[in-house]
């Protein structure tokens, strides 16, 4: 796991902890869900490890095939079939529809690649998280580097960072 405070990937946020993450979601009176591909329910677990997760995290959705992502998580088939499962589009797709089919305040959406093949022309550790939430929505590439484990580790601490950072800000906007 990244130490908390380090910058993640692509020079993102700074990661942080699920605690981290879980009382900022509380103080805001803001809840989330997700939907993962890459990382298999990864993201899910460490969003639920501090108790009192379930005042903040709404569930998640585990869409490792490609048709799940349609069925489950509401990603069009035309985009799956015109960019394939990792795409910014995707991703962007797989966190608005957690966010819509969870009722969550925001989405998590995260799909990529974690070896040890390329898939579908993108090579391995090439990751998109994306955020949907009241603000808007984000993607964030990344291309990081390491083991099946390492890469998706990574793409989880990302994750909370992003949600982290998202949470912050939208509070820091509301109060001003």
């Amino acid at each position: 796991m990244i130490a908390p405070g380090t910058p993640v990937g692509d020079g993102g946020p700074p990661a942080a902890t699920p605690q981290d993450v879980l009382d900022a979601l509380v103080a805001a009176g803001v809840t989330v869900a997700v939907a993962e591909s890459l990382t298999g329910g990864l993201l899910t677990a460490a969003l639920t490890e501090p108790a009192g997760a379930s005042d903040a995290v709404r569930g998640g959705i585990v869409v490792y095939a490609t048709d799940l992502k349609a069925t489950l998580a509401g990603v069009p088939v035309p985009l799956l079939d015109a960019e394939g499962p990792v795409s910014p589009d995707v991703a962007g797709a797989l966190a608005a529809g957690a966010r819509d089919r969870l009722r969550a305040t925001y989405g998590l959406g995260v799909t990529g690649v974690a070896g040890p093949d390329p898939q579908g022309g993108r090579p391995v550790g090439t990751v998109y998280v994306a955020l949907a939430g009241p603000g808007g929505g984000t993607v964030r590439h990344l291309t990081l580097s390491g083991d099946r484990g390492a890469i998706r580790a990574a793409a989880v601490t990302a994750a909370m960072a992003e949600l982290l950072a998202a949470v912050r800000a939208r509070s820091a906007e509301l109060s001003a």
